[in-house]
């Protein structure tokens, strides 16, 4: 079973997204709201039934429902109002986040851990200290979300397939991340080769900006956060142990430690088997130190 605590508008997409995908034959909805998880999952139950999809998805507001899952996804937590600092949001997260992993510990206590509440990678550390659990077991969502952005920006920009494009951001989830163009081609050619670098500059400061835009139009960014989720699941259901980029805590890598980053890692059942340390040059080691700079101020106000 998967259980997926927080049924709002990405935990229902991510519930949808991986019942599409057949991950589990169950999948839990979890929330405090009463009647929330409930009527997400009927609503989802009824486009699977259309599409012959046979994945039970149902919601609860009872965590000891969690028992025996094999991952729990924690979405719970409040969005950034007018008037509220990030600080402020820290904190009110920071105690949702340690409020559900206790509850996971208690209840599932051999799951692995998908944190995708913002701001992400303090909530990645919260969710670790917690629970106590062995530091691959942690799983921030992240990195995932920001690349399926990156790459949307370099298909618009190339007009190749998107399924061509290989792509990678590290660092903060936040306005410290690292699109690694260095590490990124179109049908296995360099990106520097397929277009300007002026061009290129404008795609890594809009993949760093979109977020806001789309929160500005819309209210939330969902189905693509939803999908990032799904696709993270996917390869530690299936153990197909490829190259993603996760946050999870840090014990040397890249320079840092006592704090969780995004980090490109080998993610299957176990969850993150092995963190992949790239040689940055000077200008990427400058915004991964910025962004363990921002982590650790966060960290250290909640």
């Amino acid at each position: 079973m998967i259980t997926i605590v927080g049924s709002g508008k990405v935990g229902g997409d991510a519930a949808l997204f991986s019942a599409l995908r057949r991950l589990d034959d169950e999948i839990l909805l979890l929330d405090i709201a009463e009647g929330l998880p409930q009527g997400e999952a009927m609503d989802t139950s009824h486009a699977l039934a259309e599409l012959g999809i046979d994945v039970s998805v149902r919601g609860s507001n009872d965590y000891a429902e969690m028992a025996g899952s094999r991952i729990v996804v924690i979405v719970a937590g409040a969005g950034r109002k007018p008037g509220m600092t990030r600080m402020d949001l820290l904190r009110i997260n920071s105690k949702v986040v340690g409020s559900v992993t206790a509850e996971a510990k208690r209840h599932a206590p051999d799951a692995i851990l998908v944190p995708v509440t913002n701001p992400l990678d303090p909530m990645v550390h919260v969710a670790h200290r917690e629970s106590g659990l062995e530091r691959g077991r942690v799983v921030g969502m992240g990195g995932m979300l920001d690349l399926s952005r990156f790459r949307e920006f370099i298909h618009a920009a190339t007009g190749h397939s998107r399924d061509s494009i290989r792509a990678l951001v590290i660092g903060e989830h936040g306005e410290n991340m690292l699109p690694l163009v260095r590490h990124s081609s179109v049908s296995g050619i360099p990106l520097a080769d397929v277009l300007p670098r002026e061009k290129i500059a404008e795609i890594v400061e809009s993949t760093r900006k979109v977020a806001a835009k789309v929160i500005s139009l819309k209210g939330a960014t969902v189905h693509a956060p939803g999908n990032a989720i799904a696709a993270i699941l996917e390869s530690i259901v299936r153990d197909r142990r490829q190259l993603v980029p996760v946050s999870t805590p840090l014990d040397g890598e890249y320079g840092h430690s006592g704090i969780a980053l995004g980090v490109p890692a080998v993610v299957g059942r176990r969850g993150v088997e092995r963190i992949v340390e790239l040689d940055l040059d000077a200008g990427e080691r400058a915004v991964m130190d910025a962004a363990a700079a921002s982590v650790r101020s966060a960290i250290g106000g909640i």
